[in-house]
């Protein structure tokens, strides 16, 4: 409850009292506007009945009424609105039991003039309660409204959110992904169309569009634009009626199957289509399977109601895929990813902290990458992609500051994170970048939320949240989406804890780190036969496998391991395996007393049998790198 406002208490205070509710947390005044700026004219609050005679929260169906910035406010949230209203799951969750808080013209003392709003606030869904006073200039609102005029959903919800953030200029600044996410809990990803070559590579079109479907119809929300060079070129209409720098919202996506007379007339068998709509309810789509298109007149009204091609909107259309990809630059799109009771877990999210302290080992503020003396002083996070090949979002969101304005403090830092493949067995902090591939890297910028998405092979991974420079504090939410479970959690400790059992067997002195890059001229026992290749890592009871290598005998591995050792007396051992079906088949191993003095650069080794470093050496060999420490800290 946003300052421990309780709804329901409040109405019914008011109802018995027979008055408005007027709320004491955000007066009608300036100061809930904007912290310093002119007004272009004098502001009066008003309550909706005031400006209409026949007021509602909702008119019809909410996604009926074309939606208009007022004076002033963030453009964006129209689009935000528009893209709202497109799922009924997220606007009645945004907008609780809003029949409930709807004008009653028959019971008019039921009316209280309150409302209430929820939002995902930093990773907590928070309900905020408000009166009905709207700021208006010349009776007309100052912010969004509906072309119902009748209609005030969007300018109550918009005042909510106002509050929530500390007053309306908060809102500025603020991009349409971090308000569906603050609307909705959904995870954005955005996507950059001319990058992706979504027109050039055919294979990455339709695989586009099965992630879009995907999204779409797990009650995801999509929208998208046409980037403007230049102010001059804003809301500029193109050669087929669209309009650059202007958001349009994703209302449906179809892959349709054509009957037989259909497949003449069109010479495909399938259509990829989406359907878009102009929360401005004007300038559509003039092309290709437009209302005014040789396509769309081919189509009889049957066959548009067989086909789903139905448009309930105005300012609706449909375009194909290939139109679609050529026509837009930049996609936002928002999963919804609100985990499942049962099934599997899509959704790991983590709040973090950056902190300082004037000890090294638990400073968690060290800057972006380029401060390598400090940057692994960060939070570390690890998680473990247990298949090649799936896609991993991951977003990193500061808390807002721009609410804190008045009171000296700055706006938004510069974040980022860096994201790195890790030992498979790795439990403790990274101090040292050895061996370590680089895996990704977020953009630095002082917006609230940055992201990453990527293609991850099997295996762990370390991530490093960070602001640009080093020694300030802040809270963060970490959240990371994947269609498999990543087992998101803290590296806390930067070494073996000191126990009674570790004194007992011995407590590390020696810490290890291998990393294996391929097993190369493999026996193969005859010409045809089948060499699946893996490695097993072993120190003491502790083992390391990797993914096994299809039909090679010059696999390519980059495993890492890393062994807390007692005495450099237990030797690593280097194990290459064939994988069959029934039962593997022993290749060779090495074997390493990995000593701290041991030379660090790469090697090479010929595999040998079972026995120790003299035993009979076999086919093939290995390359590989080894670093050892008496520092237990150092890598």
């Amino acid at each position: 409850l946003f300052k421990n406002q309780k709804y329901q208490e409040l109405k019914q205070e008011c109802v018995k009292d027979g008055r408005l509710f007027c709320d004491p947390t955000f007066l009608p005044e300036n100061d809930s506007l904007f912290f310093n700026r002119l007004l272009p004219g004098k502001v009066v609050w008003k309550r909706p009945q005031d400006i209409s005679d026949d007021p509602h929260l909702i008119v019809g169906n909410i996604s009926n009424h074309q939606l208009i910035q007022g004076r002033l406010g963030n453009k964006s949230m129209i689009p935000a609105f528009s893209c709202l209203a497109v799922q009924e799951s997220h606007w009645t969750k945004t907008i609780p039991n809003h029949k409930e808080q709807e004008w009653d013209p028959r019971k008019p003392e039921k009316y209280a003039g309150i409302f209430r709003f929820r939002f995902w606030h930093f990773g907590e869904w928070t309900e905020v309660v408000i009166d009905d006073l709207l700021p208006t200039i010349n009776g007309d609102l100052v912010f969004s409204f509906s072309t119902s005029m009748n209609e005030f959903w969007n300018a109550l919800l918009e005042k909510a959110y106002a509050k929530l953030l500390g007053c309306y200029e908060a809102l500025d600044g603020l991009t349409i992904t971090d308000i569906i996410m603050d609307f909705t809990g959904t995870l954005a990803e955005i996507v950059d169309m001319q990058k992706g070559r979504y027109t050039d590579l055919v294979e990455e079109k339709y695989k586009l569009f099965g992630e879009l479907y995907k999204t779409f119809t797990k009650g995801g929300l999509i929208c998208c634009s046409i980037e403007s060079p230049s102010q001059e070129e804003q809301e500029v209409e193109t050669d087929w009626g669209l309009l650059k720098g202007h958001t349009y919202t994703m209302t449906d996506i179809r892959k349709l199957r054509l009957g037989e007379r259909l497949v003449e007339v069109f010479s495909a068998e399938k259509l990829y289509m989406v359907r878009l709509r102009n929360p401005l309810g004007r300038q559509e789509w003039s092309g290709p399977w437009s209302e005014i298109s040789e396509e769309w007149q081919q189509l009889t009204v049957t066959d548009r109601k067989n086909l789903g091609l139905v448009m309930s909107d105005d300012g609706e259309f449909w375009m194909s895929l290939e139109d679609f990809c050529h026509n837009f630059q930049k996609l936002n799109v928002c999963r919804n990813v609100n985990n499942p009771v049962f099934g599997r877990k899509e959704l790991e999210s983590v709040v973090g902290c950056w902190t300082v302290d004037d000890d090294p080992l638990m400073n968690r503020s060290g800057g972006c990458y380029n401060n390598r003396d400090t940057f692994l002083q960060n939070p570390q996070y690890i998680f473990t992609v247990p298949e090649d090949g799936h896609k991993v979002i991951m977003s990193l969101q500061q808390k807002d500051l721009r609410t804190y304005r008045r009171m000296g403090r700055p706006d938004n830092y510069i974040i980022g994170f860096e994201l790195f493949k890790v030992e498979m067995n790795r439990r403790f902090r990274l101090h040292h970048l050895y061996v370590q591939e680089r895996a990704g890297t977020s953009t630095y910028i002082d917006t609230r939320t940055v992201f990453l998405s990527k293609y991850l092979k099997k295996g762990n991974y370390v991530l490093v949240p960070t602001m640009f420079q080093h020694g300030r504090t802040s809270e963060f939410l970490l959240r990371i989406f994947s269609e498999v479970p990543v087992q998101l959690r803290e590296l806390t400790l930067d070494m073996p804890k000191m126990s009674c059992w570790n004194l007992a067997r011995g407590y590390p002195k020696v810490v290890t780190q291998i990393t294996v890059h391929s097993a190369e001229g493999l026996e193969k026992k005859y010409a045809n036969e089948t060499v699946n290749p893996y490695l097993v890592i072993k120190c003491g009871k502790e083992e390391v496998r990797s993914p096994v290598q299809k039909n090679t005998v010059h696999a390519i591995f980059d495993t890492q391991a890393i062994f807390y050792r007692r005495t450099t007396d237990i030797p690593i051992i280097i194990q290459v395996w064939n994988s069959r079906k029934f039962c593997d088949q022993f290749l060779g191993q090495v074997t390493l007393d990995a000593d701290p003095s041991d030379c660090r650069d790469l090697k090479s080794l010929y595999l040998r049998k079972k026995g120790g470093p003299t035993a009979k050496v076999k086919q093939g060999h290995i390359s590989f790198k080894v670093i050892s420490s008496d520092d237990l800290t150092e890598l």
